[in-house]
């Protein structure tokens, strides 16, 4: 999509001078018929942009703005000069007065987007998203909530170094900031719920800490064996949160606490002398002296290999209202959501920053953020249409229909012919389905060779190339 040529269906959103005429033209493009869907997103954008209200639109408006950089992040988080290159050509289209070549207005105009802006949206696109998908009866119809941490690199400027700064292990000049952030997955709709940012020393369990306090009582947490421990769980249980997690440990004994059934058992956890590294004093004194958990074994067995054992720890203690099968069923769906990590570093760019500072790095990461629930907006649309299992559904094969169908839903006028091409798509969508292979396994390996060249451990004004070799020279300038 780095390259789509569907940029002029948003014409009539870019372009328009009244919001009433903006409104009128909203839905003939696909990206705004996703918006159109998700209300709440278009209230909150009108009620912080008050000017949006006049007959005189400005050409870097909150609104245009906004989907500007919306669409920047469908794009695989293109460069802003792209974005401004676009508007140019929608305004000479329209024959609008002609906007400054250069995207510092641009690049400003993103600066001055509101935070709490972005992080409404992100909450609201997600809602939009698990409305569409039917809720699941299984553990009492609670709210599953599926929690995973990754690691980002962030452009080598020296505003992101003082706030991400890069591991010691590596020579200044030579290695690149890093970010470590929690995601919070719907497990009903695979959506970003919320996230947490912290530098290279922030563990997961210091971000969970900090997103516990949007949690809602009687939320169910997903988390993998980071989680898995009497802090995590005392922590969760004392805002009314259940925990589903591995054992922490790798040994446990089986001959204590109270016998449930087949390989489930009542245990009691004691709270340890050593205070945790990311809680203070006043949180450690909080915890409870000792905690009741059930621990349930799991024996996975595969074709071609050997029986392999987890055992999963619980804060669900009631057997009759939590089986164990639809606790290690909603534990094994928790690898299916770590894929949605890849959809958001692979096909969106979350893996290739481009903002120079914090700021704007926090906001570029919260419109990936929406840019990806805008799409699974989608696929849960076209799963409910058609009565097909959401996890089927591509997302690259989404992004890949709303910008074929965009051009031919923005080439017509008629509201008929607009919701049929849009009936049409979703369609499109469930009929290509992804296979089902629940037995597939694939090893973390690349085919190709990396190219020869030698590791950047010195700053790179010490280097200076070898004229027609393929070798380097560390010699100082």
């Amino acid at each position: 999509m780095a390259d789509t040529p569907d940029f002029p269906a948003w014409r009539r959103r870019f372009a328009v001078g009244a919001l009433a005429t903006a409104f009128g033209h909203l839905r003939r493009c696909t990206l705004d018929q996703v918006e159109a869907r998700l209300g709440p997103l278009v209230g909150g954008l009108a009620a912080l942009d008050p000017a949006q209200a006049s007959a005189r639109e400005r050409p870097y408006s909150v609104r245009r703005t906004y989907w500007c950089f919306i669409w920047q992040m469908l794009q695989r988080n293109a460069s802003c000069r792209a974005v401004v290159q676009q508007l140019l050509a929608l305004f000479a289209l329209e024959g609008r007065p002609a906007l400054a070549e250069a995207s510092s207005a641009y690049c400003q105009a993103r600066a001055r987007l509101p935070e709490p802006l972005l992080q409404a949206a992100l909450r609201a696109s997600a809602q939009a998203a698990d409305h569409r998908v039917v809720p699941s009866a299984a553990l009492q119809g609670r709210v599953v909530k599926v929690m995973d941490g990754t690691s980002l690199a962030l452009p080598d400027t020296a505003q992101n170094q003082a706030a991400y700064p890069q591991p010691a292990s590596q020579q200044p000049g030579c290695g690149f900031p890093r970010l470590n952030l929690l995601v919070v997955w719907s497990a009903r709709s695979g959506t970003v719920l919320d996230h947490a940012r912290g530098d290279l020393h922030a563990s997961e369990m210091g971000l969970l800490h900090q997103v516990a306090p949007t949690l809602a009582p009687q939320d169910i947490v997903i988390y993998d064996r980071a989680a898995g421990h009497f802090v995590a769980c005392a922590t969760l249980t004392a805002r009314g949160v259940d925990l589903i997690s591995r054992v922490h440990t790798r040994q446990t004994d089986w001959r204590r606490g109270q016998r449930l059934g087949p390989d489930q058992r009542l245990v009691v956890w004691p709270k340890t002398r050593q205070q945790s590294a990311y809680l203070d004093a006043a949180q450690w004194a909080e915890l409870p002296a000792q905690i009741t958990v059930r621990l349930i074994r799991v024996r996975v067995r595969q074709k071609g290999f050997r029986a392999r054992e987890l055992v999963l720890v619980t804060t669900l203690l009631d057997p009759a209202l939590y089986p164990a099968a639809q606790i290690v069923a909603a534990y094994l769906r928790r690898w299916r959501l770590e894929m949605c990590l890849d959809d958001l570093k692979t096909t969106l760019g979350l893996d290739a920053l481009r903002c120079q500072s914090p700021a704007m790095i926090h906001r570029e990461i919260l419109a990936l953020l929406i840019a990806h629930n805008l799409v699974r907006a989608v696929m849960a649309e076209a799963a409910r249409a058609h009565a097909v299992p959401l996890e089927r559904i591509s997302f690259t094969g989404t992004m890949d229909a709303l910008r074929s169908f965009s051009r031919a839903i923005a080439q017509t006028a008629r509201p008929r012919q607009q919701q049929r091409l849009w009936a049409e798509m979703l369609r499109v969508l469930a009929a290509d389905l992804v296979p089902l292979r629940p037995d597939r396994w694939e090893p973390r390996v690349v085919k190709h060779r990396p190219k020869t060249y030698p590791r950047l451990n010195r700053p790179r004004l010490e280097y200076r190339q070898v004229r027609h070799g393929s070798l380097y020279r560390r010699t100082k300038t």
